[in-house]
């Protein structure tokens, strides 16, 4: 569809002024993608009224088409659009900064004292909320994807793929995408609607935004420019993978961290919680960089820091370095292996947005691209539930046995191992969360909280 062109290319609000809304995006960017783009959009098309709500759903659709965090890349995106590449770069990397600053901090108290009394029995807490959250993610995804029979059997699919199986995540994820995009071409009911389709779409018309209906000047597809700016990410991004790799060696423990989570930039599509699910799998099973029950306290530790919630992958890259032999102070190492996770899982989404966005833009309405997106939506909804099974194998039980079936990556809980109290905290939170719907934040402090009293009563 052809789109009206402005030759506007300021931005209708200036920099600084974004600068602070940006700030404020970030400050209150809590509980994961959802709460995220949640407020986002309360703030930029409800409040600000600077897009409308079609343009900030056909963003949405595009950012959830690609690997990494959502939530991050449409800030990106919507700051791209308002004020060029200054105002993508400004928006990105506020929304980053204060996550990135809280857990560097509790990175280094977790090394420096996780297993200590009363501080491993808080993150002990944090397990059981995190594993009820996750659930809810589930079921939160699950309500706006699963519309009819063949979005279900895509998640089922997914599940049995992944939990059964064993199956690449990245394929699944692939698989899906072709399927919707060929059910999207061929006009089948089934997946004709991205799954954000439907809800008051004309309350907030992008013709009565501050950006308009037409596309800015600077939006306008330009090849010559799309390859600069590329190129200049490009080499920000893999300039210090290959300075590692040359340097210390490509087994070195820093040079793995960054090959790793530069694979898993451009291989994780579906969302944080699909991401979680593939780098669990990775580092628990494949590196030994942490134990499952690590990978929660990481979550947990995400989810009450502002900013993305992929973020717990500077927690993984932290730890990785801390345990490995690298030569240095192990706090120092595993400061600069969270540096180096952080610097590789972001950087790319600055080049996704900046490199595709004005195509993007051109293609507002593409039935076969929200096609897709419904297809890998429902995929995403099995991938997280294989996350949601597995978290609460390792939280609820001390004991797993793997390949419990022959042939299969199946994992069966050993019914003695039990943990009781990770049992009933476990149950708390999900009548907090299900049944009364007690925000993300005062149910992670609850549960830490529990814990703790826990310790101290000698349960």
């Amino acid at each position: 569809m052809d789109q009206p062109v402005s030759d506007d290319a300021r931005g209708p609000v200036p920099l600084g002024e974004a600068a602070k809304v940006w700030a404020r995006v970030a400050a209150l960017s809590f509980g994961g993608p959802a709460g995220q783009i949640a407020v986002m959009h309360r703030i930029l098309v409800e409040e600000k009224r600077w897009i409308g709500e079609r343009r900030f759903l056909h963003a949405l659709n595009y950012c959830m088409l690609l690997p990494g965090p959502e939530a991050l890349q449409l800030a990106i995106y919507v700051g791209w659009l308002m004020n060029r590449l200054a105002g993508g770069l400004v928006a990105g990397l506020l929304f980053i900064a204060p996550g990135f600053a809280a857990l560097m901090g509790l990175s280094l108290l977790y090394a420096a004292f996780g297993h200590i009394g009363a501080v491993g029995a808080l993150f002990f807490g944090l397990k059981a909320a995190v594993l009820v959250i996750v659930a809810d993610a589930v079921a939160r995804v699950g309500r706006r994807a699963l519309r009819n029979g063949w979005m279900v059997a895509l998640a089922a699919s997914a599940f049995v793929a992944i939990f059964v199986f064993g199956a690449p995540f990245p394929l699944i994820i692939l698989a899906a995408g072709l399927i919707g995009f060929a059910g999207g071409r061929a006009a089948l009911p089934a997946f004709v609607g991205g799954p954000h389709a439907g809800g008051p779409v004309d309350a907030y018309p992008d013709a009565q935004s501050l950006l308009g209906e037409a596309i800015p000047a600077h939006a306008r597809p330009n090849p010559r420019h799309s390859l600069l700016t590329a190129a200049a990410i490009l080499a920000l991004w893999l300039a210090p993978v290959a300075a590692l790799g040359l340097g210390l060696g490509w087994d070195s423990p820093f040079a793995r961290i960054a090959l790793f989570f530069s694979k898993m930039a451009v291989v994780t599509f579906g969302g944080a919680y699909a991401v979680l699910a593939y780098v669990a799998q990775e580092a628990v099973g494949v590196f030994g960089w942490l134990k499952p029950g690590e990978m929660l306290d990481g979550l947990g530790m995400a989810e009450t820091t502002p900013g993305p919630l992929i973020i717990v992958v500077q927690f993984v890259g932290f730890m990785g370095a801390f345990r490995a032999e690298t030569g240095l102070p192990p706090l120092v190492a595993g400061m600069l292996g969270g540096l180096v996770t952080a610097w590789v899982t972001f950087t790319p989404c600055f080049l996704w947005i900046f490199l595709g966005a004005p195509y993007v833009e051109a293609l507002r309405g593409a039935r076969a691209l929200n096609a897709a997106l419904s297809a890998i939506t429902a995929a995403v909804v099995g991938v997280i539930t294989n996350l949601a099974v597995w978290f609460g194998l390792h939280v609820l039980f001390a004991q797993v046995r793997p390949h419990a079936v022959p042939g299969t990556m199946l994992e069966a809980p050993v019914l003695s191992s039990l943990n009781l109290a990770s049992l009933a905290l476990t149950i708390a939170a999900a009548i907090a969360v299900f049944g009364f719907r007690i925000g993300v934040i005062r149910v992670l402090l609850a549960c830490a909280g529990a814990g703790v009293l826990l310790h101290l009563s000698g349960v």
